[in-house]
């Protein structure tokens, strides 16, 4: 009895692969063997990436939080500092949105944290 090869899933399989593999370069795109090696590789990559771009923003945040707080004499830690005894829970990116956009919120922010903080 011949060997059944199931044609239409492995095709189904294979064009999985060369679908997300589409744009790389070269051989990368077009032979089934290497596209999977390549299509493998990006996937961890975007995992990652996605862990990274977390860590990125987070940065970002907290320097554009600096660059507006040290307007006003202070430093970023001291500012963290006196949120968290101050108990006030608010996360860095809506403190970042704020001192950019709304400068004036932003100033009677730092003048209720630092109000009775001496």
């Amino acid at each position: 009895m011949p060997r059944s090869t199931n044609a239409v899933s492995s095709r189904r399989r294979r064009k999985k692969i060369l679908k997300s593999s589409r744009g790389f370069y070269g051989s990368r795109s077009k032979v089934y063997t290497v596209a999977k090696n390549a299509v493998e590789k990006s996937f961890v990559y975007a995992f990652s990436g996605r862990k990274i771009k977390k860590r990125n923003f987070r940065s970002l945040w907290i320097q554009r939080i600096n660059a507006s707080i040290r307007q006003y004499g202070k430093s970023y830690s001291e500012f963290v500092s006196q949120l968290s005894k101050k108990k006030i829970k608010i996360n860095r990116k809506i403190i970042s949105y704020i001192s950019m956009n709304n400068p004036d919120v932003f100033k009677k922010m730092v003048d209720d944290v630092y109000s009775n903080s001496k």
